[in-house]
């Protein structure tokens, strides 16, 4: 298995990303990245450890961690679903044209759901944010219709935890299970967790 890893440290991630520090604890040492996870998933708030994984990955392989998660805990009801195929569909052939469709369903969806946001995740990759069909900007410098370089990490992290709202006593195991699973993938393994899917 080769790693997914981008990042030779901890640190390295927080630098590419200051914003990060907003919700999670920095390192106070020169910990891998892998390591740093691992030490999230064991504290109180196993969140932070899904909120990390979600910007250590690159972009894309985070794309598919956050649907490998929210398709496990969603469950049958969440085949047939447009934004989680979006999201699949741009993953597997990360092209323009996926990640425009991505934009179109994620941004005419209800963002209260978890497969929105990965559809946004996917659409928020790189690229403009805006429909190709919508007007030019005026005035406005080239950079300003792109996605922040944030904007993907914060999608796939928004859609691993709006998937498991609504089951409050197995929050905690899918958020183990989820971490675990980034853990894996970042490590070269299988992104699919192991979970109950959601009853509601």
């Amino acid at each position: 298995m080769s790693s997914r890893i981008r990042f030779s440290t901890a640190r390295h991630v927080f630098e590419a990303f200051p914003d990060l520090t907003q919700v999670v604890p920095a390192p106070k040492d020169e910990r891998a990245p892998i390591d740093y996870a691992r030490d999230l998933l064991g504290s109180p708030n196993r969140a932070q450890a899904i909120t990390f994984l979600s910007y250590l990955l690159p972009r894309r392989e985070a794309v598919w961690w956050a649907h490998q998660c929210v398709a496990a805990i969603l469950g049958p009801k969440a085949e047939q679903d447009a934004a989680l195929q979006a999201a699949e569909n741009w993953v597997r052939a990360p092209e323009e044209e996926n990640r425009q469709a991505a934009l179109s369903v994620g941004t005419a969806s209800d963002q209260r759901q978890a497969t929105t946001w990965l559809a946004l995740a996917a659409a928020w990759s790189g690229g403009s944010m805006c429909p190709p069909d919508a007007p030019p900007m005026p005035a406005a410098p080239p950079a300003a219709s792109a996605a922040p370089p944030w904007a993907c990490a914060k999608a796939v992290n928004a859609a691993i935890v709006l998937s498991m709202i609504g089951e409050p006593n197995i929050i905690n195991d899918r958020l183990k299970a989820c971490a675990e699973a980034g853990i894996r993938f970042a490590e070269g393994g299988d992104a699919r967790p192991v979970v109950a899917p959601a009853r509601r």
